[in-house]
């Protein structure tokens, strides 16, 4: 069976940020991801996996100013010494978690450029981040964002994020393909699974039913059918990788929420037994 990563940014939203973290081991989860960990110490992190006997399997670089809306530093031209200090603080932290997997986002097309203007920078500065990533044991993953979203995001396309690897050439450089943004903006998802899966460039996946982002049990994408394709695969031994469960719970806030929305896990646990 697929093994599925709590997205703690977005799962247990009726809870503080660190109780989070029990709440996803009482509900079965057996790793998490989240998107940034800086604004708490390292250390109250790890003791939190640690205390409920979690894995840390992504989390993403400084994004930049977040708030001011930046969305990632990796594609922005003169930004780059800014770029290495994110991803050195982020291999501080990825040493502490004991994370194999950081996410650099791309960030936003820069005014007055194309994305044809920009993709050197981004080429130079994923190049330098492997290098660093790879010191230190981990791989470094872009990931495709739908423009629906995150209007102006540099990278949205799956073909384009393997030319990147292509032209960085990278092992450690692989790519976090999400099947929400993916189903957004190319469909055509098993097809992509079967296509680049057995590449071994696929270092992590992540869901969410569409259109809303809720539980991938609600709206278009069948996910029964994709969790079996990547059984297929994972059986082949085309892939071993984890599910970032990166969605918002349809019933909000509520106490609870969370938990009683995961029925479709409890199906696909039932359907691998």
């Amino acid at each position: 069976m697929p093994r599925f990563a709590a997205n703690l940014s977005m799962l247990y939203p009726e809870l503080d940020f660190l109780d989070r973290f029990e709440a996803a081991a009482r509900d079965g989860f057996e790793a998490v991801e989240f998107l940034f960990p800086y604004a708490y110490p390292a250390h109250e992190l790890a003791a939190r996996l640690q205390a409920n006997g979690l894995r840390q399997v992504l989390f993403n670089l400084p994004p930049g100013l977040w708030d001011a809306g930046e969305r990632g530093l990796a594609a922005l031209p003169g930004r780059e010494a800014e770029f290495r200090e994110a991803v050195q603080l982020a291999l501080r932290y990825a040493d502490a978690l004991d994370c194999p997997r950081l996410h650099a986002m791309a960030g936003l097309v820069s005014p007055g450029l194309r994305r044809e203007d920009m993709q050197a920078t981004y080429l130079g500065n994923l190049r330098w981040a492997a290098e660093q990533a790879a010191r230190a044991g981990r791989d470094i993953l872009i990931e495709p964002i739908n423009p629906r979203d995150i209007p102006g995001f540099f990278l949205n396309r799956q073909d384009h994020a393997h030319q990147v690897l292509d032209a960085v050439g990278a092992p450690n450089l692989k790519v976090q393909m999400d099947l929400y943004h993916g189903q957004i903006v190319e469909g055509d998802v098993a097809t992509k699974l079967r296509q680049y899966l057995p590449t071994g460039r696929v270092g992590h996946l992540q869901i969410a039913g569409v259109p809303q982002r809720h539980e991938p049990d609600l709206g278009e994408l069948n996910h029964p059918y994709l969790f079996g394709v990547i059984d297929e695969l994972m059986a082949a031994g085309q892939w071993d990788g984890w599910i970032g469960c990166e969605y918002r719970p349809s019933r909000g806030a509520v106490p609870g929420g969370t938990s009683a929305g995961l029925g479709w896990l409890r199906a696909a646990q039932a359907a691998a037994a």
